[in-house]
């Protein structure tokens, strides 16, 4: 293993590409570190606090790789462009220009890359106006939920001129986000944006797990780390998990020369939709906690909605909670699956191509067959998924921690991203005729 990571700096370009990538980490780091102007600093140290929770305020401050809890530059860190991706993937069944785009090749991925990036811009801008006027007038801890201990108010006053420098500063975060993100995809190894999501969970791993051993004894930290180190190797044979379902092509002569006859197989994923349906599972959850913010806390029918949902859809502890939100990942796991693999698609372009499964006609019976199939691997998957959402919950509940840092979308997120990132490290390897690390 030794003698094949230093193949890595053997070969000058993945070597200048790894340090390049490191290099824009560090630059990424440094920015979470940069306040935006005008906030509290006793209020931010208060927000930090209430952000190690795992509700509302620990979600976002995980995919900020702590900079929500600091309020700096990059508080929104790369999830206004996750939402982005997301909303252009869902819409491209619907509007026919998207999918003709992505049927174009690498042209028209171009022109939705860039619609993304306006989308992502305009998202930023409404959640940088959105967390401004919460934390500016006075309505964190009502937003976010009592438990959490978020502080009402983080700008200083006066509001206003503030929170028209506050809310570029955190727009152009996002935006000089994505720019690192692409520079790393161009430039360095990986995918960027998942890069930058790696870097903003890893980055919080050391200090959590140094809080329980400070907190608890050496007995409960021990069980925690061979408790990750089993959730670990779970969600690895999950990721790496897939259905091949085997196609043989037909053989056809051109002239003199016979082509086709070939057999291989179309890998369907266990795991498919990855983290998606953790997101769309989160965000619906917001919902509710915006429209009691709406209602106000008023007594009558408003007061008792608003109770309910600071009591039941805000406090992560909570048993139907924890259901709730686990029954919306399973259904957002289907839901995305359907989006993403289609099986009409599938099955028309297996027909053009000339192949076929064995013991399945061209047509209707390979289409249902295709979405039989699908359905099948969605469900452990999804059920897997759900529960490994959930786990940090279930730990914190039954264990009495503060928190649990790998685990959940944590573990998820850096298992998918570092398994792709040995993937592309280990085939440069083999370009180059040296001895890959995967086996």
């Amino acid at each position: 293993m030794l003698s094949n990571l230093k193949n890595i700096f053997k070969v000058a370009d993945l070597r200048n590409k790894i340090i390049f990538t490191l290099f824009i980490v560090m630059v990424y780091r440094f920015g979470v570190a940069l306040r935006v102007p005008g906030v509290d600093s006793g209020a931010v140290r208060q927000l930090r606090e209430a952000a190690n929770s795992q509700g509302a305020l620990g979600f976002l401050n995980l995919f900020s790789g702590g900079a929500f809890g600091s309020f700096s530059i990059f508080a929104l860190g790369i999830m206004p462009y996750i939402t982005a991706s997301i909303i252009m993937q869902v819409l491209q069944v619907v509007i026919p220009k998207l999918e003709e785009w992505q049927q174009e090749g690498a042209t028209g991925q171009r022109k939705i890359t860039q619609w993304t990036r306006y989308v992502a811009i305009g998202i930023a801008t409404l959640q940088g106006a959105g967390l401004t006027f919460i934390f500016g007038q006075g309505r964190g801890s009502a937003f976010f939920g009592a438990a959490t201990q978020a502080p009402d108010v983080v700008l200083l006053d006066p509001f206003m001129p503030r929170a028209l420098l506050v809310i570029p500063s955190l727009v152009a975060g996002t935006a000089f986000l994505m720019w690192l993100g692409e520079l790393i995809s161009q430039r360095g190894i990986g995918n960027g944006m998942s890069m930058v999501i790696f870097a903003s969970i890893v980055s919080g791993l050391p200090y959590s797990y140094y809080s329980i051993l400070q907190s608890k004894k050496f007995i409960v930290f021990a069980i925690l780390v061979i408790a990750s180190i089993g959730i670990l190797a779970a969600v690895v044979r999950v990721e790496l998990g897939q259905r091949r379902i085997p196609v043989q092509f037909a053989k056809r002569v051109v002239g003199r020369r016979m082509y086709g006859g070939q057999s291989t197989y179309i890998p369907l994923k266990v795991n498919q939709a990855g983290v998606v349906p953790i997101i769309f599972a989160s965000s619906i959850l917001l919902l509710p906690v915006l429209f009691s913010n709406m209602l106000g806390s008023a007594e009558g029918w408003r007061g008792s909605i608003a109770k309910f949902v600071n009591d039941y859809l805000v406090n992560s502890q909570n048993m139907l909670y924890i259901t709730v939100f686990f029954g919306f990942i399973v259904a957002f796991a289907y839901f995305y699956n359907s989006i993403a693999f289609d099986p009409i698609r599938q099955a028309d372009q297996l027909r053009r191509q000339g192949g076929f499964i064995p013991g399945i006609r061209p047509g209707p019976q390979t289409e249902r067959f295709f979405a039989k199939t699908v359905n099948r691997i969605t469900l452990p998957g999804a059920l897997f998924v759900a529960f490994i959402a959930i786990l940090p919950y279930i730990i914190l509940w039954v264990g009495d921690v503060q928190s649990f840092p790998f685990a959940g979308t944590t573990v998820l997120i850096a298992v998918g991203v570092a398994l792709e990132l040995m993937r592309q490290i280990d085939s440069q390897l083999m370009l180059r005729n040296y001895e890959g690390f995967l086996k």
